[in-house]
Order: structure tokens, then C-alpha cells, then sequence
């Protein structure tokens, strides 16, 4: 299986369980870098997960399918202000430096062309190589990076943030 082979679609309600299992490896991966620990029920925070599942139209939630096998997703909040956000984004492990994350990024930011901002931690190297590189080849010498404090949490590093456009001018 190639990147050639991946399938990025909008998820519908039918997809939420598989999204759901795929949030708690995303949670987990991320618990890394910041010590997040399980709820007692060994679930993690969701509220990005039921966000993009509510209606909201300004949030959308895509599956990432490989052959028919789930490999990823993405949730995309601020659909209806002038800046996207990626707001959740994940690869499962089995497929990551494979491409895949790389087409994923391209066919969910090229549903929605405009400005554009992610942000990841700088204790995540995989994130931070994975990120620029995506800023750098969709927005080629005009993206940026900046560092935000994480609102209402004062106790943590900031968030990285690049910002570029698609498609780039």
C-alpha cells in the first residue's frame, strides 16, 4: 500500500465509533509529551472528538482510509471565519514516513483554501519535522511560526503554531 492508495473523506455519523477508537491511540501518542494521563474509565479528554461530531458546520471531521483499513484523521475547526485550524490531526504509527500524512494534509486543507494554522508541542520532534515541512511545501517561503501561551494553562510550554495559506498566491 502506497499513499496512492489513501482515501480522505468527510466522516459521517456511521464512522464516529472507528474515529472514537482512533482518538484514544491519538490521545495516547500525545500523552507523551504531555503527561496526560487516562480518565478512570481509560478514556481521555474528547471534547475536540464530540465537536467535530456535533453539527456545528464550523468544524468538520475526515476519516483516512487505506484499502478499506482506517488510518488516520482529521478535525478542521473555523470553517466560517477567515482562518481554518487543524485542529486534531493523526496517522496511526503503522503508516507514518510512509506519505500518507503528507496527502492527508494536502486533500483536507484543499477542501477549504484559505489561511490555515496548526499547532503541536516542542517536545513532539516527529510533529515539529512533520509540520514545518507541511508549511513549507504548501505555503513555500511564506509560511510562519510562532509561539502561544495555552490558554487557561499556564503550567504547560506553549504551543507551536504555523500559519500558511492555501492555495499559496
Amino acid at each position: 500500500m502506497t499513499s496512492a492508495d489513501l482515501n480522505v473523506r468527510p466522516a459521517t455519523h456511521a464512522d464516529r465509533p472507528t474515529v472514537e477508537r482512533l482518538w484514544l491511540l491519538f490521545r495516547h501518542d500525545l500523552s507523551e509529551f504531555g503527561g496526560q494521563l487516562p480518565n478512570p474509565d481509560g478514556t481521555f479528554r474528547r471534547e475536540r472528538l464530540e465537536a467535530a461530531f456535533s453539527g456545528d458546520l464550523d468544524w468538520a471531521p475526515y476519516l483516512f482510509s487505506l484499502v478499506g483499513q482506517p488510518v488516520g484523521f482529521a478535525f478542521v475547526r473555523g470553517l466560517r471565519g477567515p482562518t481554518r485550524v487543524l485542529n486534531s490531526f493523526f496517522v496511526v504509527r503503522g503508516v507514518r514516513r510512509s506519505g500518507v500524512g503528507m496527502r492527508a494534509v494536502r486533500e483536507v486543507v484543499a477542501r477549504h483554501p484559505g489561511e490555515w494554522e496548526v499547532a503541536f508541542q516542542d517536545a513532539n520532534p516527529g510533529a515539529v519535522r512533520f509540520w514545518r515541512r507541511v508549511a513549507g511545501e504548501i505555503g513555500p517561503g511564506e509560511w510562519t511560526e510562532e509561539r502561544r501561551p495555552v490558554p487557561e494553562r499556564p503550567d504547560l510550554a506553549p504551543d507551536v503554531w504555523v500559519s500558511f495559506r492555501y492555495p499559496s498566491p
